[in-house]
């Protein structure tokens, strides 16, 4: 399947809060498809719908090992957070060549509106609690950079726009 191009930094949609999902519809069960074959496109362990131009609070992640385990949130909220944090490296296909570390909890438990239509919850931990946290940052228009200090966001930036230039 194919898929809309990722928009690049610093395209507004990026900057700006994703608009709530008020029913999960056959569009917006495409447009998760269409996020999942993206994210596996990358090859990455999530996505958020502003990724691809679409202001909508929808999300996908799958960080499981064999992949095809994507869970499908609308409206994704965290409940909970773990008081133990983990580091791990994280990038963005709309910042493409830069990557920093961020430590983010460790577990997190979120609601959201599951493919069904119904409110669901689930604990994720590790890699797929990192990359769910990621993919709401992007749902209120956040980037990963914005975890950094003034100093580090603004050499990362730099970097990445000589990169785009090439």
């Amino acid at each position: 399947m194919t898929h809309r191009p990722y928009v690049m930094w610093p395209h507004p949609v990026l900057r700006t809060p994703a608009q709530p999902v008020d029913a999960v519809t056959d569009e917006v069960r495409a447009i998760w498809d269409e996020m999942i074959s993206a994210m596996d496109t990358m090859p990455g362990v999530g996505l958020a719908a502003p990724q691809l131009g679409i202001g909508l609070a929808l999300a996908v992640v799958d960080a499981s090992e064999a992949r095809g385990q994507a869970v499908r949130m609308a409206n994704p909220e965290i409940l909970h957070a773990s008081v133990e944090f983990r580091e791990h490296e994280e990038g963005s296909p709309n910042l493409p060549g830069v990557w920093a570390k961020l430590k983010r909890p460790r577990a997190v438990t979120v609601r959201f509106m599951n493919e069904d239509g119904v409110w669901d919850r689930k604990d994720f931990v590790g890699l797929w609690a990192t990359s769910v946290q990621h993919q709401i940052d992007h749902l209120q228009g956040k980037m990963f950079f914005d975890h950094l200090g003034r100093v580090k966001r603004d050499m990362l930036i730099k970097k990445a726009k000589k990169l785009q230039v090439r």
